[in-house]
């Protein structure tokens, strides 16, 4: 059995490509007899850029709460918030003492973050050994994710590699993978870039929480292509396919099968909103129904915080023996 360990940073708003590219495949694993799931929230890792404290704890709260409204089972894997589980930042500091400051300055996204502020905070800077200590703390097979967080993945590898040698085998080498079921979901108003978070994409983004009729409005304004005939050309129609990558990512159809069944952008978009409605609005109705109350969702973090600990506080203990440190 394999285990899968997928993290979500509480900032912004889940969206529709969330939910087809980090949710349902974590929904899939659970259902399978051949993964095991960790699945946690964050906020650690909300940190690193400027924030207001309120938020980090709503969102916190919203995207747990959300993630169990999708179908996610807490009895069938590992799950919680992160900062709950101390045994995170404790490796992450045992880590640190084996990664150089070269390899942490060139990861991408340090640069390009970087670059927009005046001021760095430092965990900008080392939050990706934070990830390496999320990965390595629960002997994690594989970690799905995008490519802008595969550099982070092998770090991690580095880092497990680099203490396995120098100081016995302690952590399992991960390797980073792209989940089966996720094309690229794009913003409705700019299909160039990918659906975002932030709350400056609002009006191209899908969120899990939109109102069925705030989805249908965003679609049927979705920016699409010079002509009028629907075809799956991603190059020439970028707003045309990621229609249809939508509508694809909500049926399990593949998109050039759907392209053939419209015969204009106005049948493909109410097509569209029909599947997208089906998909969040029972994931809506939910969350709203379990964040009446939030202390049966706080009650689940706590036993899943518990449980991790429980798994976590071996393996730390194995690597402060493994790294010199004297037993308390």
């Amino acid at each position: 059995m394999s285990r899968r360990l997928t993290g979500f940073t509480p900032s912004g708003d889940l969206h529709l490509g969330n939910y087809l590219g980090a949710i349902r495949p974590v929904l899939a694993d659970q259902a399978s007899d051949d993964t095991d799931t960790v699945v946690f929230v964050s906020d650690l890792h909300a940190l690193t850029l400027h924030h207001d404290p309120a938020e980090v704890r709503r969102r916190t709260l919203e995207f747990a709460t959300l993630l169990l409204a999708a179908g996610l089972d807490p009895d069938a894997g590992l799950f919680m918030v992160q900062s709950h589980v101390p045994e995170h930042t404790e490796l992450h500091y045992l880590l640190e003492c084996l990664t150089g400051y070269g390899e942490a300055q060139r990861m991408i996204q340090f640069k390009e973050k970087s670059g927009r502020q005046r001021q760095v905070r430092t965990s900008l800077l080392t939050y990706p050994i934070l990830m390496a200590a999320d990965i390595l703390l629960y002997d994690t097979d594989e970690v799905p994710v995008g490519e802008d967080q595969r550099q982070h993945v092998e770090l991690a590898r580095d880092v497990a590699v680099r203490f396995n040698t120098h100081y016995g085998a302690t952590f399992t080498v991960p390797r980073a993978v792209h989940p089966a079921v996720a094309a690229r979901v794009m913003d409705l108003s700019s299909p160039a870039r990918k659906m975002s978070k932030s709350a400056s994409s609002a009006a191209g983004a899908l969120r899990l929480l939109d109102q069925p009729d705030a989805l249908r409005r965003k679609i049927m304004r979705a920016v699409t292509d010079a002509g009028s005939a629907v075809a799956y050309d991603p190059d020439r129609s970028p707003g045309v396919a990621n229609l249809l990558d939508i509508l694809a990512g909500c049926t399990g159809a593949r998109p050039a099968d759907l392209a053939a069944r419209f015969d204009g952008y106005g049948e493909l978009k109410r097509a569209v909103a029909d599947a997208v409605v089906d998909t969040l609005s029972p994931i809506r109705t939910r969350y709203l129904r379990l964040a009446s109350d939030p202390d049966h969702v706080r009650a689940v973090l706590r036993a899943g915080a518990k449980r991790a600990r429980e798994r976590a506080a071996d393996k730390v203990c194995r690597a402060r023996s493994a790294i010199g440190l004297l037993p308390a």
